[in-house]
């Protein structure tokens, strides 16, 4: 064996993870041609074959499923390295990883990246969207330097820090303007549009609803807010969104949205990053930027307000 590349194993991770090489090839931010042949020159380097190809998936072979523990060791080093360069130069430079939640990225990411470059002109931002637990699992691995979700995640190698809150909202179809605002009780009774599962804020609208995630459901399991306020709009149910979502979901749809009486709803957002990180003494800076993007987010309503 010889001649291995450190991108090479880059590649040959998001294979492994994303077991098809079209997915991983956008991951990679190459050609599927190419990646596939650097893949294939692994291969031949190591005289033995790493995946089984599939029409629709791959996957590592045994010595592949092997192989990939001894990848993820040496690109922990080799992150750790990257970060050590990084720390010793005073400022944060450089790539950062940025894990963000689907129901937080649309809504402040656009407040967030103009401040963030303009703080640290050298940075090099990848923003990765995806759900809670596979950020979780990332950031453990040393694949992402940080991530912004709702809090709390409760890992014991991560350090959380809370940024903001923010209530949830109650969306209805437009000829429902008017009407009494139900109560948490009161949407137990209602068919209710949530998030797919593995969404954090299904289980916080649950949560709020007093209804189990265990109780089987009738109605839309939706992948994104968006998704779930033009359901609404159509007459086939109601739902809830956290107010940061509210300007940009609600300014296309025949919706009316209104704050809930009594206790409001709220979810706790923050930032986490491995304790271990020699990253951590931006990180405070960093949410503090995270802290003044939100503020804006949240606190500016849309052009025509609530619809109460």
């Amino acid at each position: 064996m010889k001649n291995l590349t450190i991108r090479q194993f880059r590649y040959f991770e998001a294979v492994a993870e994303q077991r098809h090489f079209g997915r991983a090839a956008q991951v990679c931010a190459i050609s599927q041609p190419a990646l596939s042949t650097q893949i294939k020159e692994m291969e031949t380097a190591l005289g033995k074959p790493l995946f089984e190809r599939g029409p629709r998936q791959v996957r590592p072979t045994a010595f592949g499923e092997e192989f990939a523990g001894h990848v993820r060791a040496v690109l922990e080093q080799v992150e750790a390295l990257e970060n050590f360069a990084r720390e010793a130069q005073g400022d944060l430079s450089g790539q950062f990883r940025l894990g963000i939640i689907p129901t937080i990225a649309p809504y402040l990411l656009p407040r967030l990246i103009g401040p963030l470059t303009a703080a640290y002109p050298g940075i090099d931002l990848h923003v990765r969207e995806t759900l809670t637990s596979r950020l979780v699992q990332e950031l453990q691995d040393g694949r992402l330097d940080a991530a912004i979700v709702a809090l709390p995640v409760s890992a014991s190698s991560l350090t959380e820090i809370p940024v903001f809150s923010e209530s949830f909202v109650f969306v209805r179809p437009k000829t429902a303007a008017g009407r009494p605002v139900p109560s948490g009780r009161d949407l137990a009774d209602m068919r209710v549009l949530l998030l797919e599962e593995g969404h954090c804020f299904r289980d916080q609208a649950l949560a709020f609803c007093n209804r189990p995630a265990s109780v089987p459901r009738t109605g839309l399991d939706g992948s994104s807010l968006a998704t779930l306020v033009q359901m609404v709009g159509s007459g086939i149910g109601v739902t809830v969104i956290p107010q940061m979502a509210v300007r940009v979901e609600t300014r296309s749809a025949a919706v009316d949205w209104v704050p809930f009486a009594g206790p409001q709803p709220k979810r706790t957002v923050g930032m986490i990053w491995r304790k271990t990180s020699p990253l951590t003494r931006h990180q405070a800076r960093f949410a503090q930027l995270v802290r003044e993007a939100a503020e804006v987010a949240v606190d500016t309503p849309p052009e025509d307000g609530p619809q109460a």
